[in-house]
């Protein structure tokens, strides 16, 4: 019986055999010209030449709701579109 010790983010199992081609693999070094990076989660770099100070609202569920769909429809994320929307009345309202 093969002892399985969880699965990739792609599904992939993670077998004994796994890690031990991971670590062979590791052993042998990495070509790092055809490395690809992919964004992912975490901290967006700074929006200006200083750090970017937190604002803390409450928004309510209906609202965050809608914030999120319309977030999603643009592929952007909510604090992008929170920070686009200010921008849009701030210039409008002055």
């Amino acid at each position: 019986m093969v002892k399985k010790f969880g699965a990739t983010p792609s599904g992939c199992e993670i077998t004994e055999e796994f890690i031990e081609n991971a670590v062979a693999e590791a052993e042998n070094g990495y070509d790092l010209t055809k490395i690809k990076l992919r964004p992912g989660p975490g901290r967006h770099p700074l929006l200006e030449s200083e750090a970017a100070p937190v604002e803390s609202v409450r928004l309510g569920v209906d609202l965050t709701k809608k914030a999120a769909e319309r977030a999603r429809i643009e592929g952007i994320t909510k604090a992008e579109l929170i920070r686009k929307a200010l921008r849009e009345y701030l210039r409008h309202s002055a």
